[in-house]
């Protein structure tokens, strides 16, 4: 009896607990929030909106931004503030750069995986690691090696569909992509042969996967109020986030002890090939500010950009070739005009081994399906910053001090105020000008960011997914597993496939 009394005591407590919880968050969200204000953005709905469409949120933004291009969430602590208005978002990221930040807010949801990195920072740790990327990214080294990589990636990625090409097998396009791609930003940002795509590196499968299960963790950060009680009672998803962190900090630290060792042998090397090499060298100047933990930091944001956002965007890329069969047909046939082997027989190294920088600048149609592609299905679908001072936007809504605003770049993308009436539609002809391709502006196509902090990978991205597609598409084609599946995404940082992309796939005849 006496246990069962303190078991009912125990969850009336509890219970107690998250009513007190729960009313002082409302209270927090009502109170001095201007809600009827007409200069600040609309209120459309409170944070917990969000957790009403969470598997469908960047849909649910979109609704809300065709009726409302900017609108605001009621949030415990500051308003949220989302915006599809493209003056707004150039105001934000560079007209007036330097009164937005990431902020605390932001930082303390996203340190645990992204720590002291460039995508987490402001200030001068911010412009001290761009200076220093900037560099190592324009550098021909650097470039050449990149480019090797994922010529052979791309050799090994035709060879693992090869063995699915039958009409009764499917496989996981995501899957693969997604272990080529980690291999290719491995051999790029380490210097090192995970093996992923062959399956031979166990410890490297363990690693995936905790990238993947963290950054989901991480987002929904943004969503639970609750997160941090999580965390100090180390339950829940934080309990999760905390072994995954581990597991991701373990694989990095021993990458780079390795790779420091190998450098403290071979120091008449002058051409240090990967980005770990180069900021390794950098470090000696100042070991003490730029220590392990911090090229962990930096070196893992670059490696979560490189993996997840040519990955991703390439899973949405061969699913919307499934949609759009004569779209895919077009682009293979310009890989043969290009390559001018449409009649020769050649394999699959010769091939890769051949795409050379001068051959991708030719390939504008496929630039531009990849392009409208991202348009669609960005590689980062909602980012933001916090406003640093009070301030007001070109579309005539004022903000406070500490409020949050983001940009929705998925909402975007279906906005007929910004594409046109076609909006929603794939069509990669948008982007052509006489058959050349024609870039629009950063602030209207924001996938790779813009302004000051816009994307430094931006041209190995397209490098690697040109090279992917066009091995892919010169050797097979592609359709859907199950045409009545609805496809779509599993809400987290990046924009990730839910649940897989399955394919059949035939040869094409050499």
């Amino acid at each position: 009896m006496g246990i069962f009394l303190t078991i009912v005591t125990f969850a009336g407590f509890s219970l107690l607990f998250l009513v007190l919880t729960f009313s002082f968050l409302i209270v927090k969200i009502y109170s001095s929030k201007s809600f009827r204000d007409p200069s600040y953005p609309p209120v459309t709905g409170t944070v917990f909106h969000q957790l009403f469409h969470f598997n469908r949120l960047y849909d649910y933004q979109t609704e809300v931004a065709k009726k409302q291009p900017t609108f605001r969430l009621l949030a415990p602590a500051k308003s949220k503030i989302f915006t599809t208005d493209t003056r707004n978002i150039e105001h934000i990221l560079k007209t007036n750069f330097d009164k937005y930040a990431k902020g605390e807010y932001n930082q303390d949801i996203v340190k645990d995986l992204f720590g002291q990195g460039i995508f987490a920072v402001d200030g001068e740790k911010w412009k001290q690691q761009r200076k220093l990327a900037s560099f190592e990214f324009s550098t021909r080294v650097l470039r050449d090696f990149s480019c090797a990589a994922f010529r052979r990636n791309a050799a090994k990625m035709v060879k693992a569909v090869s063995e699915f090409a039958t009409p009764d097998r499917v496989f996981d396009m995501q899957d693969i992509l997604m272990r080529c791609t980690l291999d290719s930003i491995f051999k790029v940002g380490f210097g090192v042969d995970l093996n992923c795509l062959d399956g031979s590196s166990k410890e490297g499968k363990k690693f995936i996967k905790a990238l993947d299960e963290s950054n989901a963790f991480i987002y929904w950060r943004y969503i639970d109020p609750f997160w941090k009680l999580k965390r100090l009672l180390n339950i829940g998803c934080e309990a999760s986030l905390k072994k995954n962190i581990k597991v991701i900090d373990d694989f990095v630290h021993k990458l780079i002890s390795t790779k420091r060792n190998l450098l403290a042998m071979q120091e008449d090397c002058n051409e240090k090939e990967d980005i770990l090499s180069r900021f390794l060298v950098a470090s000696q100047e100042d070991p003490e500010k730029m220590n392990d933990k911090y090229l962990r930091d930096i070196i893992l944001n670059f490696m979560i950009a490189g993996k997840d956002s040519s990955a991703n965007t390439l899973s949405w890329f061969f699913y919307l070739l499934c949609k759009n069969p004569l779209i895919q047909e077009k682009i293979a046939q310009e890989v043969g005009d290009v390559t001018g082997n449409q009649e020769k027989e050649i394999n699959f190294d010769d091939f890769a081994a051949n795409l050379t920088d001068e051959t991708l600048e030719k390939m504008h149609y496929l630039h531009a399906a990849l392009t409208e592609t991202l348009r669609l299905y960005p590689a980062v679908p909602v980012d933001g910053r916090n406003a640093e001072t009070d301030g007001i936007l070109p579309d005539g809504y004022r903000l406070r001090k500490g409020d949050g605003v983001f940009y929705m770049a998925y909402a975007m993308g279906r906005m007929p105020y910004i594409w046109g009436e076609d909006a929603e539609e794939f069509r990669p002809e948008r982007w052509l000008k006489n058959g050349v391709f024609q870039p629009e502006s950063p602030f209207k196509f924001i996938a790779f960011h813009a302004g000051p902090r816009i994307c430094l990978g931006k041209d190995f991205a397209y490098r690697q997914m040109k090279i992917l597609s066009m091995a892919l598409l010169r050797f097979f084609r592609f359709r859907l597993a199950d045409e009545t599946k609805i496809v779509t995404y599993r809400t987290m940082l990046t924009l990730h496939m839910d649940g897989g992309l399955h394919l059949r796939t035939i040869s094409r005849k050499n």
